[in-house]
């Protein structure tokens, strides 16, 4: 199996990123048994009415990541939404959502993903999207950002200017988000060509290999996030928060395939801040 390495990846990146391929393999083989299984059961982890479902796939996928990291990378600390955080001490931080999109796994669409992600305290170096179902697997670190599928491996770029009213904008509203955050988004959404609902984490990496313009969240944790930070901005996109500062720690996003539109986007929500 090959990987596309561009001339120039320094060293320490060219091990992060076989560490996570690694990852990502382990955690698609510890999923794929249980997808659209009769048998899967989902918890609730909400207690107040809303529905944020975990399952055998998401626990099994995580420890999966984990193992793999103790024997290739056991000096980096980890952050993972199903089993928390452990310490490290080459100061580096491995981000993992096993299942993003769990909601939509308990629904058999193909819309979720793994993520992994590893950097600093600054954010990601690198980010990985992984759809072992459909054999998606999107990464991309240093300026480079790569996409492997069922027509082979080839680098990606996010899409080139061009009027908000000639955009396309996915997000996961309304099922995420309070009502004064979805009214910025559909502030947003008033003003573009098209509007996609409840693609998870394969709307970013849609973004990153220039099929849409722009991705619109909230509420999310720095696991939700990180992977695709990691992977746009190598792609040549911009991610931030509502008002334009960073957001590696998770809450409201704003993935735009270029500075451009991401302007555009930051002015108008700016009014629902």
């Amino acid at each position: 199996m090959s990987f596309w390495h561009p001339v120039g990846m320094n060293a320490l990146i060219s091990d992060l990123t076989k560490v996570a391929h690694a990852m990502a393999d382990a955690a698609g083989a510890a999923i794929l048994p249980h997808f659209r299984g009769n048998d899967l059961n989902a918890e609730n982890k909400a207690s107040d009415g809303y529905y944020d479902p975990v399952t055998i796939a998401d626990r099994a996928a995580e420890k999966a990541m984990r193992a793999v990291l103790a024997d290739m990378r056991p000096d980096d600390a980890i952050l993972g939404e199903e089993y928390g955080a452990q310490l490290g001490s080459s100061g580096l931080t491995w981000v993992l959502d096993p299942i993003d999109g769990t909601r939509g796994f308990v629904a058999g669409t193909p819309t979720w993903g793994v993520l992994i992600a590893v950097g600093g305290d600054q954010g990601p170096v690198l980010g990985m999207i992984d759809q072992p179902y459909i054999q998606e697997r999107f990464w991309g670190a240093d300026s480079y950002a790569v996409m492997r599928g069922p027509l082979g491996e080839h680098p990606l770029a996010t899409r080139s200017p061009r009027p908000l009213a000639d955009a396309t904008l996915f997000t996961t509203f309304p099922e995420v988000g309070t009502q004064s955050e979805r009214a910025g988004f559909e502030a947003v959404a008033g003003h573009v060509k098209l509007v996609r609902y409840g693609m998870d984490c394969y709307a970013y990496a849609l973004l990153a290999a220039g099929q849409i313009d722009l991705v619109i969240e909230a509420g999310l944790n720095s696991y939700d996030i990180q992977a695709p930070i990691g992977l746009i901005e190598a792609a040549g996109g911009v991610v931030t928060d509502w008002s334009g500062r960073p957001v590696h720690d998770g809450g409201r996003v704003v993935a735009a395939a270029n500075a451009d539109i991401h302007r555009a986007t930051l002015d108008i929500l700016a009014g629902h801040l």
